[in-house]
């Protein structure tokens, strides 16, 4: 896909074909090694990855290409709470890009998404080009928080055992690939983090896994509830968004 201009009028168009696209799509999500197979190493440098990361990206084409992926995430990059469908506007462009390449390539296991992010879909450069955009869009205050009954706790746990590596804010760490995780859903922070506590998220960090393997269910939920109650302090780039809009 090139550079060029996406009337606004086109786009219902186009989400409307790029969804029978992926619809149609020609092969399964394929498989590679994880963290079940010896020998795993957490982001361990891949050609695509490096590509993409290489790439000069176009946040203006990235617009377009995301296309694709509105009907689950949004137009401005909500997402869906009650879906279980992550908040992607403000997060970091290299996390995106290495959850985009890790699903293409199956080290993480979501075939419901690999057919809108296959490469049959959109190419390795507008990988970092929609992740570029999203990067750069404001953060929607929005998302589905918890019960609040345990948020000292969740605040307890996150603080010695989380905030490390994804910040005291929960801001994440482009360099290492560490995602922000304040302001991100809910439901979407509590199933993801019982998957990689149990094992099912195959490209998880080991070093997250061990540290979380003694958590309870209600441990996790009141890290969850804490952090999607977490809200960033605006940085360059990256601002707070209370709109609703869709």
């Amino acid at each position: 896909m090139s550079g060029m201009t996406i009337h606004p009028a086109w786009l219902g168009s186009l989400v409307f074909a790029a969804g029978l696209v992926a619809a149609d799509s020609p092969t399964p999500q394929p498989y590679s090694p994880g963290i079940e197979s010896p020998g795993y190493v957490w982001n361990q440098p891949n050609e695509e990855q490096m590509l993409a990361l290489a790439h000069d990206a176009d946040p203006a084409n990235g617009e377009a290409a995301y296309a694709v992926c509105r009907g689950c995430h949004e137009a401005d990059g909500s997402g869906r709470g009650d879906a279980i469908y992550p908040q992607l506007a403000g997060q970091h462009a290299s996390v995106l890009i290495k959850q985009m390449v890790d699903v293409r390539a199956g080290r993480r296991d979501n075939p419901k998404m690999h057919p809108f992010v296959a490469e049959w879909v959109v190419s390795s450069e507008e990988v970092a080009d929609i992740a570029a955009y999203l990067a750069a869009l404001p953060i929607p205050t929005t998302n589905l928080k918890g019960d609040g009954a345990a948020l000292a706790q969740g605040q307890a746990l996150y603080a010695r055992d989380c905030a490390a590596c994804h910040g005291e804010r929960g801001e994440g760490d482009a360099d290492a690939f560490y995602p922000r995780v304040a302001s991100q859903h809910y439901s979407y922070l509590e199933y993801e983090s019982r998957l990689i506590r149990d094992g099912g998220r195959r490209n998880a960090n080991p070093e997250m896994v061990e540290v979380i393997q003694g958590y309870s269910d209600a441990d996790i939920s009141a890290v969850s509830d804490y952090l999607s109650r977490l809200a960033l302090a605006p940085t360059a780039g990256v601002a707070q968004s209370s709109n609703q809009s869709r």
